[in-house]
């Protein structure tokens, strides 16, 4: 038996999926591969509602994330941060010699449009990087709203960390002006860990033209000549590709955009309305993620415990709360593949091993 996981990344991964790792090699400057490449690419701009092109990384979301500061910042760059991946942006900006601030907001609270405005009318920066879904607090921040203030000014590019929300929750990149918007596909896309896809604008791949290389690997318009001709510039991690394209076919073509969002959506109402019922959830309501809920502990449940008792005995994991919200909350991943019934039963699971019918937990 292995370990289910309804942690919020990685995710658990269909058999069918995990096969396709075992796909014979193709050699990457193939025809066969450009095939594969570009049958992955007119899906993931359908499933991000883009024309842009949509670059593989072989490298986690980290590596995108720092791409998108190392080529896209010509002035300043201003981290969005209310949680600890937004941090992380920051300090892969600060660690890579950007010019950057960093604008601090509570953890529970959203990144708000007008705060955007604000920052941005001091006409200090050409970038500002935000985190769509913060994973270590499941709340998600108003980006089609913050897309509208960005596209205000002309010379700002609006970056985009989507790692736990792509493939999980409606994105519309050109609509919403995104102009780098990257995910690594071991969270809601259900897939093995190795993959990151992030879609690029032709405003970043000028300027990306513009501004003094700071990266050999991660470096977009490297990257873009080869996507150009249907290739990865460097060899990429085909079987990961072989299951992305798998993946990307049954999710448009099979289950549907919108019947996937719909999924996640009734997923994450069955979580969020248990969590109100017998503790409370963190993140601010209104914001709250479709794809991961971070359950505040507000009765004293010993939570490393409860995860222990879920693994031990039930083969299922769920995920503490991250860096300093941990044993004051934990985290369920309702992302991916999973359904309804899976969370209802692990709801009951829960329940159970808690004793929530009564007044004493267990734990």
């Amino acid at each position: 038996m292995h370990e289910k996981l309804f942690t919020p990344g990685p995710t658990e991964v269909r058999a069918e999926l995990l096969q396709k790792l075992s796909t014979a090699q193709v050699h990457h400057r193939t025809e066969e591969f450009s095939r594969i490449y570009d049958d992955i690419q007119s899906n993931l701009k359908k499933l991000l509602y883009t024309d842009n092109p949509v670059l593989l990384f072989s490298s986690s979301s980290t590596g995108a994330m720092e791409a998108a500061v190392t080529n896209g910042v010509k002035k300043r760059c201003l981290n969005f941060v209310n949680g600890a991946f937004s941090d992380r942006w920051h300090t892969i900006t600060k660690k890579n010699g950007v010019p950057c601030d960093k604008v601090d907001i509570a953890w529970d609270q959203p990144i708000r449009p007008k705060l955007v405005e604000e920052k941005l009318e001091t006409g200090d920066y050409d970038a500002i990087t935000v985190v769509l879904n913060e994973t270590s607090t499941g709340l998600m921040n108003p980006i089609k709203k913050i897309g509208e203030v960005v596209q205000k000014y002309d010379e700002v590019l609006f970056l985009v960390d989507a790692v736990s929300g792509m493939a999980g929750t409606k994105i519309k990149v050109d609509e919403w002006g995104i102009d780098m918007c990257l995910a690594g596909v071991q969270k809601a896309f259900a897939l093995p860990a190795g993959l990151t896809v992030a879609s690029v604008s032709e405003k970043l791949l000028k300027r990306a033209k513009e501004v003094e290389s700071k990266s050999y690997y991660f470096n977009l318009p490297l990257l873009h000549k080869y996507h150009q001709r249907s290739q990865t510039r460097t060899t990429p991690a085909i079987p990961q590709i072989f299951a992305l394209q798998k993946q990307l076919d049954d999710i448009v073509n099979h289950e549907g955009i919108e019947n996937r969002f719909a999924r996640h959506q009734e997923m994450a109402e069955f979580v969020q309305n248990w969590a109100l019922e017998y503790f409370d959830i963190y993140a601010e309501e209104g914001y709250w993620s479709n794809t991961v809920t971070c359950i505040e502990n507000n009765r004293g449940v010993d939570v490393e415990r409860l995860i222990n008792e879920l693994v031990d005995k039930y083969d299922i994991r769920i995920a503490n709360g991250y860096g300093d919200l941990k044993n004051k909350a934990f985290r369920i991943g309702h992302m991916g593949d999973l359904t309804l019934a899976d969370i209802k039963g692990l709801m009951a699971t829960i329940e159970s091993i808690l004793d929530l019918s009564t007044s004493n937990l267990i734990l």
